[in-house]
């Protein structure tokens, strides 16, 4: 189990007062609430049109937060607000989410915080505003901009000082897109001033839950371990459902997925929090779902560097308080830097990926052989047209276990594979004419080559631009936030810039000595696991099921042993592409796997571009020369 963690008593909680403007010095006064329960309605543009009524209706919440960005998600926004300037925000937020629940929004006193605005958060506020009104009320709606760094493009590219975090490459002229992180700050000014909704464009996910807490509260922004605290709750909403049940390990134990419960942070003023669902709803919150969430696409635990505060979730810790109720606390936090991350997409090409399914004996051989026809008669193609050869090629015969390189099983009579498969080729080219050709040159293999192939999904594919992301760091100071609300004049609002910055330690860990023994495992057996991304790199996260396995997992499940697994999907590295860090508060353990995803997001054209089945990858793992750890933990 996880590590038990006594109650820290909640000791009286103080309200800011309503400042003029944003300081280190917040009121407070004895009106404060108890607590403040704040829900997660979306984890990403696409989640479930069910959850906000969920939430609003039986979530007993004070405020709704949503978050619907992504790095490529800004990049479409974008070319959508090029060609269409009354869009460049995401749509479903006002007309599926928000607007039919207006008027219960109102009623109830709510209030929204959400990252919807995209690229254009005005267009979103008098969207929001239209639909308050056709529903016969109004709302107060604050719009936070200044994270789109667009406008300064031109003189940010003739400097030539902008170099990318980890290759030091200099920014290229293609740029689609790109947005500074803002931090939780222009939030809380918008809430101060009294918004009912607060429109953001890019922000990180987990400061559209820090801010209302900063705001309920008055913690100052040098309060840094409640920051952290605070954080801590926003990351684990802000993906919705993959906190209460949704992805779990054990998938089979968590019940009603179509009527999966949304997060809910049941807050107090010392930081301390209740990660629940509202009741009455499927799936489950239990330390386990919660500390695979913490575990989600972080990199050092030690330093994870957010705009308002550096975290430390080493030590947290959570505890079963109740049915589908868990206490967490023990976040730490230090200043933060004097700089934001700046996320940029810039255009690399054009890919297309075609998807066609086989049927019979021998399916992967005959897929294989049909897909490797198509491409050389293309190339022949090529050559007569005077188009270059493909950048970029993948192909991936489903139910061949490709992904797991030398670790694949092998199936069917006399290994000859599975009876049926889909093959998944994905190409890239420079030229959008020359996937055009590609996606001609497809259908001709359904009477001209294997038996068996059945059709392509989706008929003949498009070609799609390959946005590529850039990341680097600028100072706070050169991207001011501006507040707007109707009603009241702009507000430009400075962020918090530290005068010292000072570097954390790392929570790498290294191997301990233990007993052995003549027992296997896999590590199914031994732990919980869940993966994800950033950018081109992705994190496993790993969580023992007993605090007595830890040691063992210290021992044997190294970075090297991470490495070896996963080796087939690095490419070009100098320096041991794996790095392990540990929580020991939920006993746990973090992966990252640099430059493991084959570019990453669009960039990337394998199958699991994000890393999303790596956690369950691993889980196959063999552990051999171990105890009897199944018969340690009865005693």
């Amino acid at each position: 189990m996880l590590s038990y963690v006594r109650k820290r008593s909640i000791t009286a909680i103080l309200k800011v007062n309503q400042a003029p403007c944003v300081s280190t010095q917040r009121n407070k006064s004895s009106n404060t609430p108890k607590h403040v329960r704040i829900g997660c309605s979306s984890g990403f543009w696409g989640d479930t049109t069910t959850s906000t009524a969920q939430l609003v209706q039986n979530g007993k919440i004070d405020f709704l937060v949503s978050d619907y960005l992504s790095e490529i998600t800004m990049s479409l926004l974008t070319a959508a607000k090029r060609k269409y300037p009354e869009l460049g925000y995401a749509p479903d937020f006002v007309s599926t989410s928000i607007g039919p629940q207006i008027k219960s929004i109102k009623d109830k006193g709510v209030r929204v915080v959400s990252n919807a605005g995209g690229t254009n958060p005005l267009a979103c506020a008098e969207a929001l505003k239209a639909a308050a009104e056709k529903s016969g009320t109004t709302l107060d709606v604050a719009v936070v901009q200044g994270d789109d760094m667009m406008p300064q493009l031109k003189d940010l590219l003739k400097s030539g000082n902008i170099k990318e975090m980890g290759s030091e490459k200099l920014l290229p002229n293609t740029v689609m897109s790109m947005t500074a992180y803002f931090g939780a700050i222009p939030i809380l000014r918008a809430l101060d001033l009294g918004a009912e909704v607060v429109v953001t464009g890019r922000c990180v996910d987990s400061a559209l839950v820090l801010a209302p807490l900063m705001h309920s509260f008055g913690w100052k922004v040098d309060d840094y371990d409640k920051l952290a605290a605070g954080s801590l709750a926003g990351h684990l909403l802000e993906c919705g459902a993959q906190s209460t049940g949704g992805i779990f390990t054990d998938w089979e134990t968590v019940g009603d997925w179509d009527n999966i419960g949304f997060p809910v942070a049941e807050c107090y003023e010392d930081g301390a929090f209740v990660l629940t669902k509202p009741d009455n709803t499927g799936g489950m919150v239990t330390p386990y779902t919660a500390a695979e969430q913490l575990v989600y696409e972080i990199g050092d635990p030690a330093a994870y560097i957010l705009p308002d505060v550096v975290c430390d979730f080493r030590n947290v810790k959570m505890e079963q308080q109740a049915k589908d109720r868990v206490l967490v606390n023990g976040a730490k936090g230090y200043q933060p830097t004097d700089s934001f991350k700046v996320c940029a997409t810039y255009l690399d090409g054009f890919r297309c990926t075609a998807v066609f399914s086989v049927g019979g004996k021998r399916a992967i051989a005959k897929a294989h052989r049909t897909a490797d026809s198509i491409l050389k008669r293309i190339r022949c193609i090529f050559k007569a047209l005077g188009f270059k050869d493909f950048k970029r090629v993948h192909l991936q015969a489903i139910g061949s276990e490709s992904l797991y390189g030398d670790n694949a099983r092998k199936y069917g009579v006399d290994g000859e594979g599975p009876r049926e498969t889909v093959m998944w080729i994905a190409v890239e080219h420079d030229d959008k004419k020359a996937l055009g050709v590609f996606a001609q040159e497809l259908a001709a293999a359904g009477t001209g080559m294997a038996p068996g192939l059945t059709g392509i999904v989706g008929g003949r594919p498009k070609a799609s631009p390959v946005l590529k992301l850039f990341s680097f760091l600028h100072p706070k100071s050169l991207v001011p936030a501006t507040v707007s609300k109707s009603g009241s004049p702009n507000v430009q609002v400075d962020h918090d810039v530290p005068n010292d910055v000072v570097d954390q330690r790392s929570s790498e860990v290294h191997d301990e000595d233990v007993p052995s023994g003549d027992c296997s495992f896999i590590l199914e057996d031994l732990a919980y696991t869940r993966s994800g991304d950033k950018g081109n790199s992705a994190n496993i996260g790993v969580i023992a099921r007993h605090p007595s396995y830890v040691p063992y997992l210290r021992k044997h499940l190294t970075a090297e042993v991470v490495f070896q697994y996963f080796k087939h999907l690095f490419v070009d590295f100098e320096e041991m592409p794996v790095k392990r860090y540990e929580l020991p508060g939920i006993n746990g353990f973090n992966f990252v796997l640099t430059n493991s995803l084959g570019g990453g997001g669009v960039a990337s054209l394998r199958t699991d571009p994000q890393g999303k089945a790596f956690g369950q990858m691993i889980l196959d793992l063999e552990l051999k020369n171990l105890p009897n750890l199944k018969e340690s933990t009865l005693n």
